[in-house]
């Protein structure tokens, strides 16, 4: 199995459901940004445990493996699972959105976009992709976040939201790192010519 087809898969689950949910973390960012090896996917989705079983039965053995367990574990605490593809490796990260204000503003300004031909899904903006990317730096240090920002900064950056993600750094504590980052995205200045 390909990514492309395991996105697909997994986006019509979610829509048969009619689960909202909304695709995030590496593969959002290379819609945005730059392209770069990723085997995972990452999905937030509005999952309740009444959906668990149907889940399973989209996602079967043992083509797949998604344990039914933890997946209802994820979904009382407000937490994530998996779904994994063994035959190819592949993997989704459902996440369950906190109930936050970030995560509903997350959820307002979700894009549909057309990532491959023949289909449509629901993806994070690419100013909550940012914001995200910086808290979970943050959290972890792993530096492959920070790549991923100045990647959306030198392909998307003028159709970005500056202003929004300053406002969400802010609030969240990553003022700091922020600037840092657009200081070091922005193209230096062509030197002056002699006279």
């Amino acid at each position: 199995m390909e990514q492309a087809e395991f996105l697909a898969r997994l986006v019509r689950a979610f829509e048969a459901l009619g689960v909202r949910y909304f695709v995030t973390g590496s593969l959002a960012a290379i819609v945005y940004g730059e392209p770069r090896l990723t085997a995972d996917i990452d999905v937030v989705a509005e999952l309740r445990a009444e959906h668990v079983a149907e889940l399973a039965r989209l996602f079967p053995e043992p083509d797949f493996y998604l344990s039914p367990a933890a997946a209802a574990e994820a979904i009382r605490l407000r937490d994530q699972f998996n779904i994994l593809h063994p035959a190819s490796g592949l993997k989704a990260d459902v996440i369950l959105p906190r109930g936050n204000e970030f995560d509903a503003e997350r959820f307002r300004r979700a894009r549909r976009l057309r990532p491959l031909a023949g289909l449509e899904a629901s993806f994070s903006s690419p100013e909550d992709l940012i914001v995200q990317k910086l808290d979970f730096h943050r959290a972890g240090g792993s530096e492959k976040h920070l790549r991923d920002i100045a990647g959306i900064l030198r392909v998307s950056g003028d159709a970005l939201d500056l202003g929004y993600i300053a406002g969400w750094a802010d609030r969240m504590g990553l003022r700091e790192s922020w600037e840092r980052l657009r200081g070091a995205a922005r193209p230096e200045a062509p030197p002056r010519e002699a006279r």
